[in-house]
């Protein structure tokens, strides 16, 4: 893993899960989730912008890669139009971790 200055020059930030996973996951894409993006707003006083690091306590490795497939999901299909076909993301989203998935995206307003 990168360390926490060259994240910041290359426009990179990390999530970290509750049991100590880290996700390494460009800046843009972060910013999809409304409570990352409100974290690192240019006037924000949070020490997450100092570190480019936040840690999510009450969210598990397992699940926070799904989250970070699905921001990365979001990300790459936002400019979709009507006549692009959209692969169904309800898909990729094992049933043994649905009702963690589904609280972890109400906490990152994903």
């Amino acid at each position: 893993m990168a360390d926490s200055a060259s994240t910041t020059s290359s426009g990179w930030f990390r999530l970290v899960s509750s049991d100590g996973y880290h996700f390494v996951v460009p800046r843009e894409v972060a910013t999809k989730s409304g409570m990352i993006a409100d974290i690192l707003k240019d006037d924000s006083d949070f020490a997450e912008v100092a570190s480019n690091q936040v840690t999510l306590d009450s969210i598990r490795g397992a699940v926070l890669e799904k989250v970070v497939e699905y921001l990365l999901f979001k990300h790459k299909h936002e400019g979709a139009t009507a006549k692009d076909v959209i692969p169904d993301f309800q898909e990729r989203i094992p049933p043994e971790i649905a009702l963690e998935l589904l609280m972890a995206a109400d906490y990152l307003q994903t």
